[in-house]
């Protein structure tokens, strides 16, 4: 319980309780006041003033304290407005922690605030204004049968805890919440059928499309999950790589590149790029000298010199073989090396392009530095 209303001090859920009664106690009072009074004085709603200005200009005239309940009122419905965003980004972390919406909204910004949940429904609440033009009144019906719905089900959710819990008091407790959940629903039904063309349709076609969303997201979540899952893992499968190393000349650039194969992958193949049969004869001397006086020390200068042109690089046509899918991949099935085609480019470093944008292919450049 204490995880659900991380904005009070311990013990949580008491000083939850006895904050919500209290609000209950207040609301209550002042809607049977202000109830009473506006029957009193026969006021009724008209859209130059509300009935909260009436009743104060019918009490205290049009002086210093009319003036005060009007900055009063508004003082209410700005901390009214920053309930939400105090508060919605805080359930839109809960959602997020149980998978039901992307996780992004669980995570704090810079000011250590959930910020995506700040500006969705910032972004939201102007698109609402835009599109009805800043009329306050045409948001009631949206506002007030949203507030019906959420009043509805968690009533109704509290009537279920009791009666499966059945914890001590659960008896009186579970009839009171069922009460009110009965109370609201009547209510609900009522704005829903009255105020439909008004704007409420919207709402009563949101919520579910919203509902059907959350649990799309959540089956993808428990999915991923399920792939993640160590449970059952026998370990990956062997993974063996092919590296190859476009040479277009020797030199120490070339055993950099090489040296840094070597530590990717065991199976590394340097492709030498003949241009002019004269320097292929000339590569070759080098090589065999580098071999002659590093037979141990320097195998990764050993360059396989090429006869030809570097041909076009692509992959052999796949065999019938099990497709690799998740973790459960048949180890048995080893990743097949490039294979050579016909066609060249002009040197090592423009066979690279040969190799971009092809699947299961990563092309790496290794910087080298002449002084080191």
């Amino acid at each position: 319980m204490s995880d659900g209303v991380p904005a009070f001090k311990p013990p949580e859920a008491k000083n939850a309780r006895i904050v919500l009664a209290w609000l209950g106690v207040i609301l209550v009072t002042l809607f049977m006041g202000i109830t009473f009074l506006a029957r009193h004085y026969h006021l009724t709603p008209i859209p130059a003033e509300t009935v909260v200005s009436q009743l104060a200009r019918q009490i205290f005239g049009g002086g210093l304290l009319y003036y005060e309940i009007q900055a009063v009122t508004m003082l209410i419905l700005i901390l009214a407005a920053n309930t939400s965003f105090a508060d919605f980004p805080r359930l839109s972390y809960f959602l997020a922690r149980d998978g039901f919406i992307p996780r992004q909204f669980g995570t704090r910004g810079d000011r250590l605030v959930f910020s995506n949940g700040i500006l969705i429904l910032g972004g939201t609440a102007a698109g609402l204004v835009i599109v009805f033009g800043g009329e306050t009144h045409a948001l009631i019906p949206l506002y007030a049968l949203g507030v019906f719905i959420s009043f509805t089900l968690s009533q109704a959710s509290m009537v279920r805890r009791w009666l499966v819990l059945r914890e001590e008091g659960w008896w009186w407790r579970w009839w009171l919440n069922a009460v009110g959940a009965a109370t609201t629903g009547v209510v609900m039904l009522v704005i829903g059928a009255t105020k439909f063309a008004d704007g409420a349709w919207i709402v009563m076609l949101l919520i579910p499309i919203l509902v059907l969303i959350f649990l799309m997201v959540h089956r993808h979540y428990a999915d991923v999950a399920r792939q993640l899952s160590l449970e059952g893992y026998a370990g990956p499968p062997p993974i063996e790589h092919t590296v190859l190393v476009l040479v277009g000349d020797l030199h120490k650039g070339v055993a950099a590149a090489l040296r840094y194969a070597q530590a990717l992958s065991l199976s590394v193949k340097a492709v030498y790029v003949e241009l002019d049969p004269d320097r292929t004869r000339a590569a070759r001397g080098e090589v065999g000298q580098v071999r002659a006086r590093h037979p141990a020390r320097r195998p990764d200068l050993a360059v396989p010199v090429a006869a030809r042109a570097l041909p076009r690089l692509r992959q052999p046509p796949a065999r019938a073989r099990p497709k690799p899918r998740g973790d459960d991949r048949d180890p048995r099935v080893r990743p097949r090396p490039l294979v050579a085609a016909p066609a060249a480019q002009p040197d090592g470093a423009a066979d690279q392009g040969a190799l971009l944008f092809r699947k299961g292919v990563v092309v790496v450049d290794v910087p080298f530095h002449l002084k080191q």
